[in-house]
């Protein structure tokens, strides 16, 4: 496939997941137009009911998935109740997608302050002004407490509001999954056995 780093069913010989996935994001990284970092991630409310919206990755190591949120958005809350979650990215232009479920971990201060002064000064501006999730009565207040906050921090660094931090999905389990023809699919999914991870095929 052009632009891929890797020929078709050679994904299914790794021995490990976060190399291929750091492959296929480059990959993606490549061919998608927007956002090839762009993932679903699914959550459950109170009362077992799904939730599932489009957020962006913003690192991953051996240790799992990182994103950012407002700790006091509906994502934010489920998530704190639950400490489980899901994941998809779905790159169309290669064919491919990768599933992840695990538990959820908060990522330190210090992860989350060098995060958060890595962004742009508006979107840091933003994470102060939006009360995410809460019904808005209008724009207008909505561009009303955005200037209000910029004035405050006019002047200075701005600091990260105590409800916004970041998460991370520690995996129990991954799954790769590539197009074929005739709905042959390939799929493998890897799960931590130990200090290694165990693969197993799939049928399509």
């Amino acid at each position: 496939m052009a632009g891929s780093s890797l020929t078709e069913g050679d994904f299914t010989e790794s021995p490990e997941p976060y190399r291929l996935f750091a492959e296929w994001l480059e990959d993606a990284t490549a061919s998608e137009l927007n956002d090839p970092n762009a993932l679903a991630l699914a959550t459950v409310d109170p009362d077992g009911l799904p939730n599932v919206r489009m957020v962006l990755l913003k690192g991953f190591d051996e240790h799992g998935f990182v994103f950012y949120t407002n700790y006091e958005s509906n994502k934010g809350r489920e998530i704190l109740s639950s400490m489980k979650a899901a994941m998809c990215f779905h790159w169309k232009s290669l064919r491919r997608q990768v599933r992840v479920r695990g538990t959820i971990e908060k990522v330190s201060d210090e992860e989350a302050d060098t995060y958060y002064a890595s962004r742009a000064r508006g979107s840091r501006i933003g994470a102060w002004a939006s009360r995410q999730s809460r019904p808005l009565e209008g724009r207008f207040a909505l561009e009303k407490a955005v200037a209000e906050y910029t004035a405050k921090f006019a002047i200075g660094s701005i600091p990260r509001p105590p409800y916004w931090s970041g998460f991370r999905l520690v995996p129990s389990s991954i799954e790769f999954w590539h197009d074929r023809q005739f709905r042959l699919h390939d799929r493998v999914v890897f799960e931590p056995d130990g200090d290694e991870w165990k693969k197993t095929r799939l049928y399509p």
